[in-house]
C-alpha cells in the first residue's frame, strides 16, 4: 500500500504559490523539507509537482529508463532567450540531438586540455587587478568571478572578448543576462493576473530588450565569423562547418546563436558562484584553507600551475567535490515520470502517475546522512579523500545532473576552477572584510552569496595590519561617516614601533586594543592596530606586540581563528624567534572548561616557537566586577616593563587623544544619524509575559532581507542606553540634548570621527555609560578636581575598590555626577569609556513556524542601584533597550550561529531532554516549535521532556497558557515545572535539580532511548543541573562523585549541550 504525499495547506486558486519565497526560493523548498521529511508535492497554480530531497527516492527518480529530464518552471522561461539549445530543449526536440553530438567532444577532456591558456589569459586579468587594487580594497568575489567565468567561456568557446575587466561594472551583456535569469525565474511563479499587472510597470518591456540585447550580440558574434573566419577549431567552428554524423544535418544560425547564449549563461553562472561558496567555506574553515595552502605550495611553489599539477593537487579537489556538496549552484532540477510507477524511500511507497513532474532537492540530497553521516552539514573535504568519494553510491552526488542530460560542460568549468582558485591561493591571502559574516545567499536559477566581500593581500610583502571592526553591527552604523569602511591601522609618526593584535566579536577586545594604541604615543611608542588574522605569518619582529584576543566557547574569535590556527600548526620551532610579546585574555569563567583556552594558547605557543614574554598573561573575567579593573593592572604593568626595555618614558605633555568640537550648540535640530538599512529588523510584537515579578518579554521582529536562522542560534542586538541615562549626562556637562559635535582622534576608536553627529547619539548608542570605574578612572578624577575632600573620597574608593565599587556598580558617571568640582572635559569622559557592545540573545523560535521573522525572550533588568538608597534605580542596557521597543520600531541585528551541537537533532524522531530556567526558556521553545510543525505535517517525532524552573504558576510560568499549553495538548512535550515559590503545585519540587532527582526514572529512559539533552540558563542554575545529573549516575551506578562526573563526560559527549549566560 502506498503512503499519501504530504502537502502544505493550500489558498483556493493560486495553491501553494505563497509557500514559495520569491527571492530566494531554494529557503523555501528546503524549510518545506525539514517540516514534512523526504517527499512532498505542491499545488503551484494547478500544476502539481513533486519534491524529493532524501537519496533513496532521488536515486530512484534518476533511473532514465523510468524518468525524463523536461524542462519546466524558470528554465521553462529562458527559452524565451535560447529556444531548444541544449540546457532547454525538451528531450523529444531534435535540435538537442544535433548539438549534443556536434559538441560532446568539444568539451571532451582533451579538447579542454588545450584550452588551458585561454583560461590562463582570462585568469591573469582577475590576479592582475587584486595585485594593483592593493590589501585594502573591498572585492566583492561573486562580481569578479562572474568577470572571470563570463570572459573565459566566451574566449575559449568562441574567441570573443567581453573585456570585463577594463570596465568598472561589469559589461552590459552580464547585467542584463542577470536580470534575464532573475526575471525568468520570478515568471515562472507568478499567476497570469499577476504578471499582467507586472507587465503594466514594465518589466515586459526591460525582458524583452535584455533578449533583444542579447540576441543581437549572439547573432553579430556569428555573422561576424561567417564574415571573417579565423583557423582556430572553437565550439563557433564546430557548430558553423560541421555536420552531425547521425543525421548529416548541420545547425541553423538561429541553433547555434541560441545554443552561443547557453554557454554563456550555463558557463558562467555556475563556475562563478562555485568559486565563490570556495571562497566562504575556506575563509570559515581556517584550517581547510592552510592544508590546502600548503598542498598548493608544495606542488607549485612559485610558478605558474600547469594542466599536470592538477593531479598532484588532490585536497584542491576535495575542496571543490565538497564545496559543490554542500552548495551546488544549480540547486535543483526537474524530471518527469514515463509511466505510472512507485518510487521507496525511507518510510515507504509512494505513487507517481505519468507525467508527474519531480523536482529533485539537490542540496537536501547532498545532506542525507545516510549517505553523508551525522556531519552532514560540516564542510569536510577529507571526506572526498582515499576513495571516499569514488565509494559513494551512484547519484549521491548531482551538483552536474545527471545521464545523458548532465552538463555537458562539466570538464571545461572543472578546470577553469582548478586553474583560478589555485593561482589565487598561491598569490594572495583571502580575508572576510566581515569575519562574522554567515552565509546568505541569492538566487537566480542558480544560487550564489550573498552580500559576501573579502580583502586580498599579496602573500609576498610585509605587514599590513587591517583594524576591521569586531562586528558588522559596529560598522552599519556609521554609514555615512566620511571614511566608512577605511582601515586606520597602520601606524604614522615617530617612536618605537608597536603592534597591537586583537581577536574580538563583540568589540570588548578590540576596545582594549584601542586604548593601548591610543596611550603608546604617550609612552614613546608609534602603535600600528590590527586583527590577529592580518598578523597571519607575518608577526612583526622589529618592536613589541601586545595581543588582546577572547575565547567564545573555547574558539577563536572571528577574526583571529585563521591566525590561531596557523599558531597551532606552526613546523618551524623558531618562527617567532625575535617576536617580544604580552597577552592579554578576555573571557568568562561560567565556561570553565574553556575559560581563557584561546589567550592561554596564544601565550604558550609564542613562548614555544621562540617569542619572549615580556610580562605575565593577563586575564579578564566578564563573569565577575573586576573585568575593566583587571585590564587596568595589566597595562599598567604592561607600560612599565616597556618603559625599561626600550628606554622610553611617559610624557606627561602629550596632547588629548580625542578632541570634541561643539559645532551647534543645539538651537537647530541635529540631522539623524542613519544606520545601514541592511541589518535593519522591524520589530512585530512586545509583550510581557509575566503577571508579577521580575518583567519577562516576548519580542517578534522580521528579519532584514535575505538574513535567516536556525532553531537554537543567537541574535546579536547592538543596544543604546537609557534616555534617562543621557539626559543626565547632558545635564552634567549642561549640554543641550540637541547639541552637535564633530570628534576628532590621534588614535583609533569606536566613536564617530570627522563628522557632524549629535552628542545624544554617542552617548546613547556608542559607549557603555554604566560600566564600573577602574582604578585607572579613579586616578584621572583624583586628578580633576582640587577638593581635598573629593580626593580624599576617591582614595577611600581606591582603598575598597571591590567592595565600594565593584559590588555597587559605581560608574564614573556617578561619581561625577556627585561630585560637581570634579573638572572633566565631555571628550576626557568619552575617552574613559568602554566602547558599546553587541548584546546576544538565544532565538526562541523555529523558521518552520516562520522563515521570516524571529523572537526573542528577555528578562528586563530593573533593579535598586546599589550605590545608594538615594540613586536612580540600576537599568540593563541591552534589556531595557529591547523592552522600549514598539511595533514597526527598527533595531540593529545580526544573527549569528550557535554551537553546532546546540540545534534540534536532524532526526526528528529524537527524543529530547531540556532543562532551563526563567528566559533559558528561549531556545526550547524554539525546539519544540520546530517539532510541533514537524508533528503537524505528518513526520513522526520523538518524545520531548522540558524540565522548567521559574517562581509560580501565576507568576513567571512562560507561554503556559498560549504555546505550552497547545503543544502539551497536541502530545509534542510533556512538561515538568519547578516551582521555587510554589512548590505544592509541582510535587513539591522548587527548582529543576529537585525535578530531575523527582524524575530521574524518566530521563535515564530517555537516555537509553538515544535522547539529546539541552541546559539553558544561568551558570548557577547549569551547575545545579550538572550536579543533579551526576547525584542521579552516583545513586544509579552506586559510584563516588569524581567517579561519577567521569561517567557524566564520557556518556554525554556529543549528546548533551549547554547554553549558559551572565
Amino acid at each position: 500500500m502506498t503512503l499519501p504525499i504530504p502537502q502544505p495547506p493550500t489558498i483556493p486558486f493560486i495553491g501553494n504559490v505563497t509557500s514559495i519565497d520569491r527571492e530566494v526560493p531554494l529557503y523555501s523548498f528546503r524549510l518545506m523539507a525539514k517540516t514534512y521529511g523526504e517527499i512532498y508535492q505542491l499545488n503551484m497554480l494547478g500544476r502539481f509537482v513533486v519534491i524529493v530531497s532524501s537519496y533513496d527516492l532521488v536515486n530512484e527518480v534518476s533511473d532514465e529508463t523510468r524518468f525524463q529530464k523536461r524542462v519546466t518552471g524558470g528554465l521553462l522561461q529562458v527559452r524565451n532567450l535560447v529556444g531548444d539549445g541544449l540546457f532547454t530543449a525538451q528531450p523529444e526536440e531534435e535540435n538537442w540531438g544535433i548539438a549534443h553530438r556536434l559538441l560532446m567532444p568539444a568539451f571532451g577532456t582533451l579538447a579542454v586540455k588545450n584550452m588551458m591558456e585561454e583560461m590562463r589569459d582570462i585568469s591573469n586579468q582577475l590576479l592582475l587587478k587584486w595585485e594593483r587594487f592593493g590589501p585594502d580594497a573591498i572585492i566583492d568575489p561573486s562580481d569578479d568571478f562572474t568577470r572571470v567565468a563570463l570572459d573565459a567561456i566566451a574566449y575559449c568557446s568562441m574567441s570573443y572578448r567581453l573585456n570585463s575587466f577594463y570596465t568598472d561594472t561589469q559589461p552590459e551583456f552580464a547585467i542584463r543576462m542577470g536580470d534575464f535569469l532573475g526575471e525568468s525565474g520570478h515568471r515562472a511563479n507568478r499567476p497570469q493576473i499577476v504578471q499582467a499587472v507586472a507587465n503594466i510597470r514594465g518589466k515586459q518591456v526591460k525582458y524583452e530588450e535584455d533578449i533583444r540585447m542579447m540576441r543581437g550580440l549572439a547573432d553579430q558574434i556569428v555573422s561576424s565569423r561567417k564574415t571573417h573566419p579565423i583557423k582556430k577549431h572553437d565550439l563557433l567552428d564546430i557548430m558553423l562547418n560541421s555536420t552531425d554524423p547521425k543525421t548529416g544535418q548541420s545547425m541553423s544560425e538561429e541553433s547555434i546563436a541560441q545554443n552561443l547564449l547557453t554557454f554563456l549563461i550555463a558557463g558562467h553562472e555556475t563556475s562563478s558562484g562555485m568559486m565563490t561558496f570556495m571562497v566562504y567555506f575556506l575563509l570559515k574553515n581556517p584550517e581547510k584553507l592552510r592544508k590546502l595552502r600548503a598542498q598548493i605550495d608544495e606542488v607549485l611553489g612559485d610558478r605558474e600551475v600547469q594542466y599536470e599539477d592538477f593531479a598532484k593537487l588532490p585536497y584542491l579537489i576535495a575542496v571543490m567535490r565538497e564545496t559543490l556538496r554542500l552548495a551546488a549552484t544549480a540547486p535543483m532540477r526537474a524530471t518527469t515520470a514515463l509511466e505510472d510507477c512507485t518510487i521507496r524511500g525511507n518510510r515507504g511507497e509512494y505513487a507517481l502517475k505519468k507525467g508527474q513532474s519531480v523536482v529533485i532537492n539537490t542540496w537536501d540530497l547532498h545532506r542525507d546522512p545516510k549517505i553523508w553521516g551525522e556531519d552532514a552539514d560540516e564542510f569536510r573535504p577529507e571526506r572526498m579523500l582515499d576513495g571516499g568519494f569514488e565509494g559513494k553510491p551512484n547519484n549521491a552526488w548531482q551538483p552536474f545532473g545527471f545521464g545523458v542530460r548532465g552538463c555537458i560542460g562539466r570538464a571545461f568549468a572543472w578546470q577553469e576552477v582548478t586553474l583560478v582558485m589555485a593561482s589565487i591561493l598561491q598569490k594572495f591571502d583571502l580575508s572576510l572584510v566581515d569575519p562574522s559574516y554567515t552565509l546568505q545567499i541569492k538566487q537566480t536559477l542558480t544560487v550564489k552569496p550573498k552580500g559576501l566581500y573579502i580583502r586580498a593581500s599579496p602573500r609576498k610583502g610585509g605587514v599590513h595590519l587591517q583594524a576591521t571592526p569586531a562586528s558588522a553591527l559596529m560598522a552599519g552604523r556609521d554609514e555615512d561617516s566620511a571614511d566608512a569602511g577605511v582601515v586606520r591601522s597602520q601606524a604614522h609618526g615617530e617612536g618605537v614601533p608597536l603592534y597591537v593584535l586583537y581577536g574580538s566579536n563583540t568589540g570588548t577586545s578590540e576596545a582594549f586594543a584601542q586604548r593601548i594604541a591610543n596611550e603608546a604615543g604617550a609612552y614613546g611608542f608609534n602603535a600600528s592596530i590590527g586583527t590577529l588574522d592580518s598578523a597571519l605569518g607575518k608577526v612583526p619582529k622589529d618592536g613589541p606586540v601586545v595581543i588582546i584576543t577572547a575565547s567564545y566557547e573555547g574558539e577563536p574569535a572571528d577574526n583571529a581563528a585563521r591566525f590561531v590556527d596557523w599558531l597551532i600548526h606552526l613546523q618551524n620551532n623558531n618562527e617567532l624567534t625575535g617576536v617580544r610579546y604580552a597577552v592579554f585574555g578576555c573571557g568568562n569563567s561560567d565556561w570553565t572548561a574553556t575559560f581563557q583556552k584561546i589567550p592561554t594558547l596564544c601565550d604558550e605557543l609564542f613562548a614555544k616557537y621562540g617569542g619572549k614574554r615580556l610580562v605575565e598573561r593577563g586575564s579578564g573575567d566578564a563573569g565577575s566586577g573586576d573585568f575593566f579593573q583587571k585590564f587596568d593592572e595589566f597595562e599598567a604593568g604592561l607600560w612599565g616593563v616597556l618603559e625599561k626595555e626600550y628606554s622610553t618614558s611617559r610624557s606627561e605633555s602629550i596632547a588629548p587623544t580625542l578632541e570634541v568640537k561643539t559645532v551647534d550648540g543645539g538651537k537647530e535640530r541635529a540631522k539623524a544619524l542613519r544606520q545601514d538599512d541592511a541589518l535593519l529588523g522591524r520589530v512585530v510584537e512586545n509583550r510581557v509575559l509575566t503577571k508579577e515579578g521580575p518583567v519577562k518579554r516576548h519580542i517578534e521582529v522580521e528579519l532584514p532581507e535575505g538574513v535567516t536562522a536556525k532553531a537554537g542560534d543567537y541574535v546579536a542586538i547592538l543596544p543604546q542606553n537609557p534616555i534617562r541615562d543621557v539626559r543626565r549626562v547632558l545635564a552634567r556637562f549642561n549640554m543641550s540634548n540637541e547639541a552637535e559635535v564633530i570628534l576628532s582622534s590621534v588614535g583609533p576608536t569606536s566613536l564617530p570621527v570627522g563628522k557632524p553627529v549629535s552628542l545624544s547619539v554617542i552617548l546613547q548608542g556608542y559607549v557603555e555609560l554604566s560600566q564600573p570605574a577602574t582604578t585607572k578612572d579613579l586616578g584621572m578624577l583624583s586628578q580633576a578636581t582640587s577638593s581635598d575632600n573629593t580626593r580624599a573620597y576617591i582614595e577611600e574608593l581606591k582603598k575598597n575598590y571591590n567592595e565600594a565599587v565593584q559590588a555597587k556598580r559605581l560608574s564614573v558617571f556617578q561619581i561625577i555626577e556627585n561630585r560637581p568640582d570634579i573638572d572633566l572635559s565631555i571628550g576626557t569622559f568619552l575617552q574613559m569609556l568602554p566602547s558599546m557592545r553587541v548584546r546576544q540573545y538565544s532565538i526562541s523560535s523555529s523558521p518552520l513556524w516562520n522563515p521570516a521573522h524571529i523572537t526573542v525572550t528577555v528578562s528586563v533588568l530593573e533593579a535598586p542601584a546599589l550605590s545608594g538608597s538615594t540613586s536612580v534605580p540600576f537599568l540593563g542596557v541591552g534589556s531595557n533597550y529591547l523592552a522600549g521597543l514598539t511595533a514597526g520600531d527598527r533595531v540593529q541585528m545580526a544573527v549569528r550561529p550557535s554551537a553546532a551541537a546546540f540545534h534540534p537533532p536532524e532526526n526528528p524522531s529524537t527524543p529530547v531532554v531540556m532543562f532551563c530556567a526563567g528566559s533559558g526558556i528561549a531556545p526550547m521553545r524554539g525546539f519544540i516549535q520546530e517539532r510541533a510543525a514537524q508533528k503537524k505535517s505528518g513526520r513522526e517525532v520523538g518524545e520531548m521532556l522540558l524540565f522548567f524552573g521559574c517562581r509560580s504558576p501565576k507568576a513567571d510560568y512562560l507561554y503556559s497558557d498560549t504555546d505550552l499549553a497547545e503543544w502539551v495538548r497536541e502530545g509534542v512535550v510533556d512538561v515538568r515545572p519547578a516551582f521555587s515559590r510554589a512548590s505544592e503545585e509541582s510535587e513539591g519540587c522548587r527548582y529543576v535539580q529537585h525535578r530531575i532527582q523527582k524524575d530521574a526514572a524518566d530521563i535515564r529512559a530517555a537516555y537509553i532511548n538515544g535522547a539529546s539533552f539541552f541546559t539553558c540558563g544561568s551558570a548557577n542554575v547549569a551547575k545545579g543541573i550538572k550536579a543533579a545529573l551526576v547525584d542521579m549516575i552516583m545513586k544509579h551506578e552506586k559510584v563516588d562523585a569524581e567517579e561519577a562526573t567521569m561517567k557524566f563526560e564520557k556518556i554525554t559527549k556529543g549528546r548533551y549541550a549547554t547554553d549558559i549566560f551572565d
